[in-house]
Parts: structure tokens; C-alpha cells; sequence
């Protein structure tokens, strides 16, 4: 991507007026988007983006720079412009040697590059018809497919160099469905880090089903209940609420600055002592994993909580000075235009021992989370908020009427010490990430668990 006597080059320039550590970082991406609308394609999309950051530390100050540019003379006075913008301190007295190289642990069989426009097309209209055949009722169907590869060049002036190649695929069906006058939607999307052989395992026909039956179900929902209930959170896409309201929390970037509610806590119990948790860049194939992070440092799976206890937090390179903690291979970006910082791969609740039905038999009335939608969530206090996108009613331990409207509100360390059962059935899904350090591809998931009570916002009829 750039000869490695002038990556040398440029690390040292970054060195030359201030800073004690250079980085440059290394980007060659095409992607594909294709989107389709009532059987119509209507946006389609291709490109390459190419560009490069150079990043240089002064103990705990940073500087970023990139640029599309690839000539020596303009690459070698950003990087000067860099170090003289991080301020004076010890200069390196050179770099002795370049190590590391590619490595491919998640290889791909299909290169969807390869794969022809009509073939995509294809497959979003084998998703539109399914979806748009599971019922009159279903007035609307979008589909939309995308598939990119990333190939990132990362050294820096301790002499690591590293190379990945990351290629991702990912369909989407989303729906609305109309009856007197109520209007409900659904989607149903997988993704996965492989190339266009994830369509050999994964069905756009029952994608287009599930999306259609969630918009079906939910006309006929009745208004959700307020007050404080049990809740049964399912498996897979219910381990977004970890997500946003735990694992952001356990991210270096508010950790550091103690600004997170488990700022300080390593050792000690924050969640109920059946609760464990990681977040694991090395799963094969998963959409969040990659064989190094955005700083060159190796995937690793790092342990976040064990049997109730914090055990560790994800850490990236600036982040681990401020701490004087190792880095955990978690320096993540959205491209070369941003600097990183401490991200989730995928990020896990693991399995327990409890079946889905006896949690919802011990429940009298409650709510059953299948699928949560948008929310938000603040670091600082663990506070969040979740749309319900499909619920249902618990009465006498059966699960009864689908409910619309209900909101998921608490604290991240108020609903980790309340997990009273986790069940054996553990499953994952994909979501897109948003960060000081832009939009990335992460995993998630969970088995279903039982909270022994949250505060369940309802709404009435409009």
C-alpha cells in the first residue's frame, strides 16, 4: 500500500519536532450498496476510498492528521505539521526494525467484488417477495444489501507493522404494515465478516418472512402497561441493553477520564453472581471481529465481568497511558478520517443454565422483551432508555398479548445486579455502532435472561 522504507520515513518525520510515539495508519476501501424499495431498485451504489492518518503522542497529548494524498513530500510535511502540533518532548532516535504482516483469520470463499450486480439485485428481490407474500397487509417493503472490503496497513515507531483485510456482508428487510389505519413495521438484517457465501447458510426469503410477521403481529398490539415488572429479554438482538448500557460504560474512553459508573471498580461485584460477559474480536466469521484492531495490536477475546465480578475493561493505546493498564486490541474506527479509541467487537453475555420457558412460568405479570429497538444511554450514570419493537404481556406465567409502546428505562449497574436467570440459549446479532471515533460494525448478543423488575414506560392510544 506504501513501501515500508517510506512508511519508516514518514514515522520518524512525525518524530522529528516533538512526540514520543508515531502511528500511521493505512486505508484501501470498496464497497457496495444496493437499496430497493417496493420491488424497485432505487439507489445503487459503488466506490473506493483510499487515505491515510498519522497520529503522534507526547505523553498524554495527542495529535491526528490524514490526508488522500500519496506523494512523499506531502505525506513527510503532514507528518512534520503533526509533530510540531503535539508539542516538544523527547525525540525518537530512530526506528530499528519493522515486524509483523498479514494475516487472514477470517478468509472468505465468495469475494462478493466478484459477485455480479445482478446477482445482488437478485437476492433482495427473493427478500422483497417473500416479505411482500406473507400477507395483504404489508404495505411496504425496503431491502437493502451491502458488502465492503477493508485493507488497513497500521505501523507504528516501536517497530510493529500489521495488515488486515476485512470484508463484510450484510442484507436488510424492513416493513410497515397498515390496517384501519394503524401503521406497524419490522426489519429482520444479518451480517457476518465473510463474502457472499454467507447467502449458502443465511435465508433472504425467511429474512423477508420474520420482518413482515413483526409488522403483522404488532397491528394487533394493545397499548404496553407503566409500572415496575419482571422482564424476560430474549436472546440475540436483547443484548443490545448490555451493550449500550454496560458496555459503553467499560470502554477506556469514559473509564479513563472517570467518567464511567464502573470508573475504579476492577474486583469488585457489579452484577449478580451469574452473570458473565466478554467482548471477543476473534470469533470466526462474526461481524465484529478482525484479525488486528485499528492500532495494529492483535484481536483478543477480553474478559468484562466473571460471575458478577469486573474483571476488565477495553483498552486502547492512549487510553492505556492515562490508565497504566495494558491495551486490549480494542482501538477501533470508522475509516482513516477519524483517530481511534476503546470500542466493542462483539460483545457477549455468555450462557447460563436456565430454559426459556421456566423463566417465563415464574413470572406473574411481566413483560417479554422479543426484540428491543432504538435507545440511548448516558456513560456517565449507566442511565438508558430502550424502545420495545416487539413485546408481549406475561400473565400467569404464559406469554399473552403483544403490546406496543413500551419503553425499557434504568441503569446499566442497577439492571446487571437484578439478573436473577440466564438461559441456555444463547444467540447473536449485528448492529452499526456509534462513537467519538464514527460508525463501525459490532456484534452482540445474549442468551434470553430474566431481570427481576424494570421500569416499563407505557404510552395510550393516540
Amino acid at each position: 500500500m506504501l513501501d515500508r522504507l517510506l512508511i519508516e520515513e514518514i514515522l520518524l518525520a512525525a518524530l522529528s519536532k516533538g512526540g514520543d510515539f508515531s502511528e500511521i495508519f493505512i486505508e484501501d476501501r470498496t464497497n457496495t450498496s444496493i437499496e430497493m424499495i417496493k420491488g424497485k431498485v432505487e439507489n445503487a451504489l459503488s466506490g473506493r476510498d483510499f487515505g491515510i492518518g498519522i497520529r503522534v503522542f507526547s505523553g498524554l497529548n495527542s495529535v491526528y492528521v490524514y490526508t488522500s494524498r500519496t506523494d512523499r513530500a506531502g505525506l513527510l510535511d503532514l507528518a512534520k505539521t503533526a509533530s510540531a502540533a503535539v508539542g516538544e518532548m523527547k525525540k525518537s532516535e530512530g526506528i530499528e526494525h519493522v515486524m509483523g504482516g498479514a494475516v487472514i483469520t477470517h478468509p472468505i470463499r465468495l469475494d462478493p467484488s466478484k459477485i455480479t450486480a445482478s446477482e445482488k439485485v437478485a437476492l433482495l428481490r427473493r427478500g422483497y417477495e417473500s416479505a411482500k407474500a406473507y400477507s395483504e397487509q404489508v404495505t411496504q417493503i425496503t431491502g437493502h444489501y451491502l458488502d465492503y472490503t477493508q485493507r488497513v496497513l497500521i505501523a507504528n515507531s516501536e517497530g510493529l507493522m500489521a495488515e488486515d483485510t476485512r470484508t463484510r456482508t450484510r442484507y436488510t428487510v424492513s416493513t410497515v404494515a397498515e390496517a384501519e389505519g394503524q401503521m406497524q413495521s419490522g426489519s429482520a438484517n444479518r451480517g457476518a465478516s465473510r463474502g457472499f457465501e454467507l447467502y449458502d447458510d443465511v435465508s433472504v426469503e425467511a429474512l423477508g418472512r420474520e420482518a413482515a410477521r413483526i409488522a403483522v403481529v404488532m397491528l394487533e398490539a394493545k397499548p404496553a402497561p407503566s409500572g415496575k415488572f419482571p422482564v424476560v429479554l430474549d436472546n440475540k438482538f436483547g443484548g443490545v441493553i448490555f451493550h449500550e448500557a454496560c458496555g459503553h460504560s467499560l470502554e477506556a474512553t469514559s473509564v479513563a477520564k472517570g467518567l464511567s459508573e464502573f470508573s475504579g471498580k476492577l474486583g469488585t461485584q457489579i452484577a449478580s453472581s451469574i452473570v458473565s460477559a466478554v467482548d471477543d474480536g476473534t470469533v470466526p466469521g462474526a461481524w465484529g471481529s478482525e484479525a488486528y484492531d485499528d492500532e495494529g495490536t492483535p484481536a483478543r477475546r477480553n474478559v468484562l465481568i466473571e460471575n458478577g465480578i469486573l474483571k476488565g475493561y477495553m483498552i486502547d493505546r492512549l487510553n492505556a497511558r492515562r490508565m497504566k493498564m495494558d491495551i486490549t486490541g480494542s482501538a477501533r474506527r470508522q475509516s482513516y478520517h477519524v483517530a481511534p479509541t476503546s470500542r466493542m467487537t462483539n460483545t457477549y453475555i455468555l450462557n447460563g443454565t436456565s430454559r426459556f420457558e421456566d423463566m417465563i412460568g415464574s413470572i406473574e405479570h411481566g413483560l417479554y422483551a422479543k426484540t428491543l429497538g432504538g435507545g440511548s444511554v448516558n456513560p456517565t450514570t449507566g442511565e438508558f432508555n430502550f424502545a420495545v419493537k416487539e413485546g408481549y404481556l406475561i400473565e400467569n406465567g404464559k406469554i399473552k398479548d403483544p403490546v406496543k409502546g413500551a419503553t425499557l428505562i434504568g441503569t446499566g449497574a442497577e439492571i446487571l445486579k437484578k439478573i436473577e436467570m440466564i438461559g441456555d440459549n444463547f444467540d447473536s446479532a449485528e448492529g452499526m455502532c456509534g462513537s467519538i471515533s464514527g460508525s463501525i460494525p459490532v456484534g452482540l448478543g445474549q442468551p434470553a435472561l430474566k431481570v427481576a423488575d424494570i421500569t416499563v414506560g407505557g404510552r395510550k392510544e393516540a
